[in-house]
């Protein structure tokens, strides 16, 4: 795990030196993703300049160092990331001198014999790569196929720009950005800026499973090129389902899930694992701890506030795996005091709250390894959401009946507040008590009044579903929704919501959180359920073996019931967030005010005004728990004021 950057100049002219001190400036800006040593490399005539943050986890030798040149020296490339096939790919290449047992020599060596398009696409692994062809003079940057690995690319500075993070582009003279007001609001629809826009005209993100190959004649109108795919999720869901017995498809699913963990617990370093108590990171421990001869490092965060602490949950997993188990149980103080380092960690505006105890635990778990594994993934492949067990059991028979009827229904709903029907919920019978009821309710009703099952998932999705816009200047808002991935055809509600969040929000929020937040301390995330082979798996199983009757993640839940007792893990699913809702009527509150001024906002001109106070009126009445629209527009405010903080 690693951090890259580098440049390719519309008129190259600048002296070698030059070159490579602009090219280590951005390197430089994100030397928190490798601590462990740096490189740059450069190519003057071609106004190219390659640069490299370490992160040592496999050979950590020099041998293992970067920039690294293929044998033949045709090949330079800077590479974020991990490919857990190395070995299997170097049995297949021929009789080489080799310099050390790095991934990163062999994907170059298997880039040399096969192409790019078909080394990528015989490795397994999480990556962002930029590539020079000194024979073509071309550069290609590449990505892993789920978007595990970040790259930006944009221009500034008589510059084509690439790096991990955005700052590493804006540490180049002459660098300037124009915030992209469409990108605005459909961050404030969706709580993070969705590929392949970023917040910045000049600066796009490289979609997942794409390449992008870049001619000198074609640098300074980059932005105009279309990456190409490598590998198609949508291709993989069009295939026809499996036909596998309930017992067969359980087995191979545990088989490849076991593959896929032993080939990421490889590492010269210390490896662990996040563990909440959850279906998904219970299993990855699981299946970690039955390959393992020695007890799995696992780590979790506590919290004392109630409806927001797992970790004894995951405490009580640990003991019966058998792990070598840390928690760590944050105070509110300790984790609002976060919140002043999130605009800089994510360089765009990016509001999942969960950002603030998923740092903490990359923290804490980077004191005890270099390495750590997580669940991420599982809810998006095996149906883990409500809006995936709703959409069958409430819009689907809703759908067919009269407007008014639906219409009757939503408002029955709304007739209460959300706070109102917590406070009822209270009173039913324990089995069926579950987190936030109120806005569970209320997202059902706008589940129901949906015309179609787009809207019905743009509507469930969306954190803003006016249709006029919150951000000024933009026409009509970006339909929620409208980033991801949608193909009807022939597919059920769910299985399509699960294929347009596993295309958009598992890449844009998800890995992004998770990316950004341990690689600000120098932990290496890894994700076995991002196996591309366990994806193909798990887009090609029937409906049935994800959510059956009613019950989400099925499939998955019996693999780790053959290793953790159900008891352990059956309980409503609570989410990895902080109470965001109270502190914004507590000790957050000054803050948010002084951030929310309608003159602050005006002045500002990006926001309306009405639509941003009156979500801070109902929330603070208690009318509507409007945390999270309010967290995204605290987002952005903060991170376009940096330095006014709680």
């Amino acid at each position: 795990m690693c951090g890259i950057a580098g440049l390719l100049q519309f008129n190259p002219g600048l002296a070698p030196r030059e070159l490579e001190a602009r090219a280590l400036a951005m390197s430089g800006a994100i030397a928190h993703r490798g601590p462990d040593a740096d490189g740059v490399w450069s190519h003057a005539a071609c106004g190219v300049a390659l640069a490299h943050r370490r992160l040592s986890i496999i050979d950590l030798s020099p041998a293992g160092a970067q920039p690294m040149a293929s044998h033949s020296g045709r090949f330079v490339t800077v590479f974020n990331g991990e490919i857990y096939n190395y070995e299997e790919l170097r049995a297949g290449l021929p009789p080489t001198a080799w310099r050390g047992h790095s991934d990163t020599e062999v994907l170059l060596e298997a880039i040399e014999t096969w192409g790019l398009t078909a080394a990528l696409k015989r490795a397994v692994g999480m990556f962002s790569i930029a590539l020079w062809d000194a024979k073509e003079r071309v550069l290609t940057l590449a990505r892993d196929r789920l978007g595990e690995k970040p790259l930006y690319y944009g221009v500034a500075g008589g510059a084509l720009l690439f790096g991990s993070e955005l700052k590493a582009l804006m540490a180049v003279p002459g660098w300037s950005g124009e915030i992209d007001r469409t990108a605005l609001d459909a961050y404030m629809r969706h709580a993070a800026v969705p590929a392949p826009r970023s917040i910045y005209h000049n600066v796009k993100k490289l979609p997942a499973a794409c390449c992008l190959r870049i001619s000198l004649r074609d640098a300074a109108r980059v932005l105009e090129l279309a990456p190409e795919p490598y590998w198609s999720l949508e291709a993989v869901a069009a295939q026809p389902a499996l036909q596998l017995e309930d017992a067969e498809a359980i087995d191979q699913l545990e088989i490849l899930l076991k593959q896929a963990i032993a080939g990421q617990m490889v590492a010269d370093v210390p490896v662990g694992a996040f563990l909440s108590g959850g279906v998904d990171s219970s299993a990855i421990v699981a299946l970690m701890q039955a390959q393992s001869a020695r007890p799995v490092r696992t780590f979790s965060i506590g919290f004392n506030e109630a409806g927001y602490n797992e970790a004894e949950h995951a405490k009580a997993v640990a003991g019966h795996l058998g792990t070598h188990h840390t928690e760590l149980y944050v105070t509110p103080d300790e984790a609002r005091a976060v919140i002043p380092l999130l605009p800089r960690m994510f360089d765009e505006p990016f509001a999942d709250s969960s950002q603030i105890p998923t740092y903490l635990v990359a923290k804490l778990a980077r004191t005890h390894v270099t390495v750590s594994l997580s669940g991420d993934g599982g809810d998006e492949l095996f149906g883990g959401y409500n809006r995936y067990v709703w959409a069958d059991k409430y819009w689907k028979p809703m759908n067919g009946m009269p407007d008014f009827v639906r219409a009757l229904a939503g408002a029955g709903v709304h007739a209460l507040s959300p706070r109102a029907w917590d406070s009822l919920w209270k009173i039913l019978p324990r089995r069926v008590q579950m987190a936030q009821p109120g806005d569970k309710l209320y997202k059902v009703a706008d589940l129901m009044q949906a015309r179609d099952g787009r809207q019905a998932y743009a509507w469930l999705t969306a954190q803003y579903r006016e249709r006029e816009s919150l951000v000024l200047g933009v026409a009509e808002g970006l339909p929620a929704g409208e980033h991801a991935l949608w193909s009807a055809a022939g597919r059920s509600l769910a299985d399509n919501m699960m294929l347009a969040d596993a295309r958009g929000y598992l890449a844009d929020d998800i890995l992004a959180k998770v990316d950004r937040a341990t690689m600000a301390v120098g932990l290496e995330g890894r994700a076995p359920f991002l196996d591309h082979r366990v994806a193909e798996f798990a887009f090609r199983l029937p409906i049935e073996q994800k959510i059956h009757n009613g019950v989400g993640k099925w499939l998955l839940k019996q693999v780790l019931y053959r290793h953790v007792p159900a008891a352990l893990i059956e309980r409503p699913k609570m989410g990895f967030g902080v109470p965001i809702d109270s502190w914004l009527r507590g000790p957050l509150k000054l803050w948010a005010e002084e951030l929310l001024d309608p003159v602050r906002l005006r002045n500002e001109g990006f926001l309306r005004v009405e639509a941003v106070r009156r979500a801070w009126d109902e929330h603070q009445s208690g009318r509507r728990n409007q945390q999270h629209f309010l967290w995204n527009v605290l987002m952005f405010e903060a991170w376009l004021n940096q330095g006014k903080f709680p």
